[in-house]
Protein backbone atom coordinates (compact mmCIF):
# COMPACT_ATOMS: atom_id res chain seq x y z
CA UNK A 1 0.00 0.00 0.00
CA UNK A 2 1.67 3.26 -0.91
CA UNK A 3 1.91 5.47 1.84
CA UNK A 4 -0.10 8.95 2.22
CA UNK A 5 -0.16 12.48 1.28
CA UNK A 6 0.80 15.06 4.30
CA UNK A 7 -1.14 18.25 3.35
CA UNK A 8 -0.14 21.18 5.52
CA UNK A 9 -3.47 23.73 5.73
CA UNK A 10 -2.49 27.69 7.22
CA UNK A 11 -4.18 30.68 6.90
CA UNK A 12 -4.60 33.88 9.15
CA UNK A 13 -7.66 33.32 11.49
CA UNK A 14 -10.68 34.36 10.13
CA UNK A 15 -9.78 33.11 6.42
CA UNK A 16 -12.42 30.46 6.58
CA UNK A 17 -9.38 27.52 7.36
CA UNK A 18 -11.43 25.73 9.29
CA UNK A 19 -14.80 25.44 7.39
CA UNK A 20 -13.01 24.67 4.30
CA UNK A 21 -10.92 21.74 5.51
CA UNK A 22 -14.23 20.22 7.54
CA UNK A 23 -16.23 20.12 4.17
CA UNK A 24 -13.59 18.66 2.43
CA UNK A 25 -12.90 15.85 5.30
CA UNK A 26 -17.11 15.34 4.05
CA UNK A 27 -16.50 15.25 0.25
CA UNK A 28 -13.44 13.45 -0.38
CA UNK A 29 -12.95 9.56 1.36
CA UNK A 30 -9.41 8.59 2.45
CA UNK A 31 -8.55 11.79 4.10
CA UNK A 32 -8.29 12.45 7.72
CA UNK A 33 -7.39 16.03 9.95
CA UNK A 34 -4.67 15.33 12.68
CA UNK A 35 -6.15 16.65 15.68
CA UNK A 36 -3.61 18.70 18.00
CA UNK A 37 -2.65 18.88 21.43
CA UNK A 38 -3.57 22.63 22.94
CA UNK A 39 -3.36 24.27 26.19
CA UNK A 40 -5.96 26.75 25.01
CA UNK A 41 -9.00 26.79 27.07
CA UNK A 42 -12.09 24.43 25.78
CA UNK A 43 -15.04 26.77 24.15
CA UNK A 44 -18.79 25.82 24.35
CA UNK A 45 -19.42 23.14 22.08
CA UNK A 46 -15.81 21.62 21.61
CA UNK A 47 -14.89 17.87 22.72
CA UNK A 48 -11.87 17.02 23.69
CA UNK A 49 -10.00 14.56 21.39
CA UNK A 50 -12.37 15.43 18.58
CA UNK A 51 -11.86 19.50 18.11
CA UNK A 52 -8.19 19.56 20.02
CA UNK A 53 -6.86 17.29 22.97
CA UNK A 54 -6.58 19.84 25.37
CA UNK A 55 -4.18 19.55 27.75
CA UNK A 56 -2.45 22.20 30.58
CA UNK A 57 0.73 23.98 30.02
CA UNK A 58 2.63 21.35 32.23
CA UNK A 59 1.29 18.28 30.29
CA UNK A 60 2.39 20.17 27.06
CA UNK A 61 6.01 21.10 28.56
CA UNK A 62 6.20 17.17 29.25
CA UNK A 63 5.37 15.74 25.82
CA UNK A 64 7.64 18.28 24.29
CA UNK A 65 10.12 16.50 26.68
CA UNK A 66 9.09 13.23 25.29
CA UNK A 67 9.43 13.85 21.83
CA UNK A 68 6.00 13.28 21.24
CA UNK A 69 5.06 16.35 18.64
CA UNK A 70 5.86 16.33 15.31
CA UNK A 71 5.71 20.37 15.15
CA UNK A 72 4.84 22.54 18.32
CA UNK A 73 4.24 26.36 18.28
CA UNK A 74 3.06 28.86 20.85
CA UNK A 75 -0.37 31.13 19.26
CA UNK A 76 -0.89 34.30 21.22
CA UNK A 77 -0.59 32.84 25.11
CA UNK A 78 -1.26 28.92 24.47
CA UNK A 79 0.63 26.23 22.65
CA UNK A 80 -0.29 24.05 19.71
CA UNK A 81 1.14 20.53 18.70
CA UNK A 82 1.00 18.29 16.60
CA UNK A 83 1.36 13.93 17.48
CA UNK A 84 4.34 12.53 15.80
CA UNK A 85 3.16 9.13 16.54
CA UNK A 86 -0.75 9.89 15.12
CA UNK A 87 0.64 10.92 11.99
CA UNK A 88 2.77 8.68 10.97
CA UNK A 89 0.56 5.87 11.90
CA UNK A 90 -2.07 7.17 9.14
CA UNK A 91 0.50 8.17 6.80
CA UNK A 92 1.55 4.03 7.01
CA UNK A 93 -2.21 3.04 6.65
CA UNK A 94 -2.03 4.77 3.32
CA UNK A 95 -4.13 7.73 4.84
CA UNK A 96 -3.78 11.22 3.00
CA UNK A 97 -3.45 13.55 6.78
CA UNK A 98 -4.32 17.11 6.94
CA UNK A 99 -2.35 19.40 9.63
CA UNK A 100 -3.97 22.55 10.47
CA UNK A 101 -1.41 24.97 11.80
CA UNK A 102 -0.01 28.21 11.24
CA UNK A 103 3.43 29.34 9.50
CA UNK A 104 5.94 28.19 12.56
CA UNK A 105 4.53 24.67 13.03
CA UNK A 106 4.38 24.40 8.76
CA UNK A 107 8.11 25.36 8.92
CA UNK A 108 9.13 22.38 11.47
CA UNK A 109 6.69 19.88 9.66
CA UNK A 110 8.42 20.46 6.35
CA UNK A 111 12.17 20.05 8.38
CA UNK A 112 11.64 16.78 9.22
CA UNK A 113 8.70 15.60 6.33
CA UNK A 114 9.74 17.61 3.20
CA UNK A 115 8.05 15.61 1.05
CA UNK A 116 4.71 17.25 2.76
CA UNK A 117 2.11 19.72 0.31
CA UNK A 118 1.32 22.77 1.58
CA UNK A 119 -1.26 25.24 1.28
CA UNK A 120 -1.52 28.90 2.13
CA UNK A 121 -5.36 30.30 2.24
CA UNK A 122 -5.82 34.01 1.95
CA UNK A 123 -8.51 36.13 2.43
CA UNK A 124 -10.06 37.91 -0.21
CA UNK A 125 -8.56 41.36 1.35
CA UNK A 126 -7.59 43.01 4.49
CA UNK A 127 -11.47 45.20 4.68
CA UNK A 128 -12.92 41.36 4.71
CA UNK A 129 -10.80 39.63 7.14
CA UNK A 130 -11.17 42.35 9.47
CA UNK A 131 -15.33 42.16 8.67
CA UNK A 132 -15.28 38.53 9.44
CA UNK A 133 -13.23 38.85 12.41
CA UNK A 134 -15.45 41.45 14.27
CA UNK A 135 -18.79 39.28 12.54
CA UNK A 136 -18.01 36.95 15.31
CA UNK A 137 -19.44 39.16 17.74
CA UNK A 138 -17.46 37.82 20.84
CA UNK A 139 -14.28 39.30 21.49
CA UNK A 140 -13.78 43.44 21.95
CA UNK A 141 -11.83 45.61 19.38
CA UNK A 142 -8.45 45.57 20.95
CA UNK A 143 -8.25 41.62 20.95
CA UNK A 144 -9.92 41.80 17.27
CA UNK A 145 -6.69 44.39 16.40
CA UNK A 146 -4.45 42.33 17.94
CA UNK A 147 -5.43 39.16 15.66
CA UNK A 148 -5.25 41.70 12.73
CA UNK A 149 -1.77 42.36 13.33
CA UNK A 150 -0.97 38.36 14.04
CA UNK A 151 -3.03 37.53 10.50
CA UNK A 152 -0.75 40.04 8.68
CA UNK A 153 2.64 38.13 10.27
CA UNK A 154 1.16 35.12 9.08
CA UNK A 155 0.17 36.21 5.94
CA UNK A 156 3.96 37.49 5.09
CA UNK A 157 5.09 34.02 5.08
CA UNK A 158 2.76 32.86 2.28
CA UNK A 159 5.68 31.99 -0.07
CA UNK A 160 6.77 29.53 2.13
CA UNK A 161 4.03 27.31 1.02
CA UNK A 162 3.53 25.19 -2.30
CA UNK A 163 0.24 26.81 -3.11
CA UNK A 164 -1.77 29.83 -2.94
CA UNK A 165 -5.79 29.60 -2.78
CA UNK A 166 -8.34 32.70 -1.63
CA UNK A 167 -11.36 32.22 -0.03
CA UNK A 168 -13.04 34.99 -1.23
CA UNK A 169 -16.25 32.19 -2.61
CA UNK A 170 -16.59 29.45 -0.34
CA UNK A 171 -17.70 26.84 -3.19
CA UNK A 172 -14.91 27.71 -5.04
CA UNK A 173 -12.48 27.67 -2.94
CA UNK A 174 -13.68 23.85 -1.51
CA UNK A 175 -13.82 22.74 -5.25
CA UNK A 176 -9.52 24.38 -5.39
CA UNK A 177 -8.95 22.39 -2.44
CA UNK A 178 -10.60 19.42 -3.99
CA UNK A 179 -8.76 19.46 -6.82
CA UNK A 180 -5.24 19.77 -4.98
CA UNK A 181 -5.75 16.48 -3.60
CA UNK A 182 -7.29 14.57 -6.27
CA UNK A 183 -4.12 16.06 -8.15
CA UNK A 184 -1.82 14.47 -5.87
CA UNK A 185 -3.30 11.39 -5.82
CA UNK A 186 -2.49 10.98 -9.33
CA UNK A 187 0.67 11.31 -9.14
CA UNK A 188 3.35 9.32 -10.75
CA UNK A 189 4.72 8.81 -7.51
CA UNK A 190 1.19 8.02 -5.61
CA UNK A 191 -0.64 6.33 -8.46
CA UNK A 192 2.28 4.52 -9.74
CA UNK A 193 2.62 2.19 -6.87
CA UNK A 194 -1.34 1.72 -6.38
CA UNK A 195 -1.52 0.88 -10.28
CA UNK A 196 1.69 -1.50 -10.29
CA UNK A 197 -0.01 -4.69 -11.00
CA UNK A 198 -1.99 -3.05 -13.42
CA UNK A 199 0.89 -1.61 -15.66
CA UNK A 200 2.57 -4.81 -14.88
CA UNK A 201 -0.22 -6.45 -16.55
CA UNK A 202 -0.50 -3.63 -19.44
CA UNK A 203 3.12 -3.78 -19.77
CA UNK A 204 4.01 -7.19 -20.29
CA UNK A 205 4.85 -9.41 -23.59
CA UNK A 206 1.10 -11.40 -24.47
CA UNK A 207 1.80 -15.07 -24.99
CA UNK A 208 2.61 -15.62 -28.66
CA UNK A 209 3.51 -12.06 -29.16
CA UNK A 210 7.36 -11.25 -30.31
Amino acid sequence: MPQGTLFIVSAPSGAGKTSLVRELIESLDGLKVSVSHTTRPRREGEVDGVNYHFVDHAEFESLIEQGEFFEYAQVFDNLYGTSRGAVEALLKAGQDVILEIDWQGARQVRERFPDAVSVFILPPSREELEHRLAGRGTDQHAVIASRMREAINEMSHHHEYDYLLINDDFTTALRELQSLIIAQRLSQARAGQRLAPLLEALLSEAPGVE
